[in-house]
């Protein structure tokens, strides 16, 4: 497991869970056992008793939606053991970019390559990073990852896919989540890749001001809050056997 989720809050008798929202007016969450879905006046639908099951369904969708390099996980889910059989749990804890208030990758950057939109997404200008490592070595949350070669999957003779994506993501260029941000720019409504692809309804995503007030209603928490960086992502405990 990363050192991010080493250092996270545990919550004894709960499963990490998750619930999130991206700054200004829209929001992000990750986590959950499919539960019922309501419809808020934003329009957006949220899930009860989000409980995460591990099952990677969210990584596997962002890497065919993006097409992102070797070595580069806009998503991915943490997972740690504890106890033995008859005592055993697995914890799950799905990881993106969390969208900083603060955001310590916005503030290194030399080239002014990462900034943040209007609505509070973080973005990277490909054209100007120069994927000096700065904004990796400052985000703590492990989120920032360098598309160090030109190579593919298989080599460096790229395939049809891989030919077609790459051109998006030069080598040597810093890569993140974006909350697929091209889906949000184009207006259709059309849900995240993670979160489409999410079977147990563990990902929302919708209004910031709404996801706040549910998350911190259920015990919800962000993590490394010692960082002073208000992530947008937010979690939720989920009590065992309740």
């Amino acid at each position: 497991a990363s050192d991010v989720y080493k250092r996270q809050t545990h919550f004894k008798g709960h499963e990490q869970a998750g619930f999130g929202g991206c700054l200004k007016n829209i929001g992000m969450g990750c986590g959950s056992r499919a539960g019922k879905m309501e419809q808020h006046n934003s329009g957006k639908p949220f899930v009860k008793q989000k409980k995460c099951v591990g099952c990677h369904a969210c990584s596997v969708a962002c890497k065919e939606a993006h097409g992102t390099r070797p070595g580069v996980r806009r998503s991915r889910v943490e997972r740690t053991f504890e106890g033995t059989y008859p005592s055993a749990r697995k914890t799950a804890v799905p990881m993106l970019c969390m969208h900083c208030e603060t955001a310590p990758c916005v503030e290194v950057c030399p080239q002014d390559a990462t900034y943040k939109r209007d609505d509070g997404i973080v973005v990277i200008d490909k054209d100007k990073c120069i994927g000096c490592g700065a904004c990796q070595t400052a985000c703590p949350y492990d989120a920032r990852h360098l598309a160090a070669s030109e190579d593919g999957y298989f080599g460096s003779e790229l395939n049809e896919y891989e030919a077609v994506m790459y051109t998006a993501m030069p080598p040597a260029t810093m890569d993140k989540c974006t909350f697929c941000a091209e889906r949000i720019d184009a207006g259709l409504g059309e849900k995240q890749a993670c979160v489409a692809a999410c079977p147990a309804g563990a990902r929302v995503f919708g209004e910031l001001d709404d996801i706040r007030a549910e998350a911190e209603a259920a015990g919800g928490y962000q993590l490394l809050p010692e960082e002073d960086t208000n992530p947008s992502v937010w979690y939720i405990p989920f009590n065992v056997n309740k």
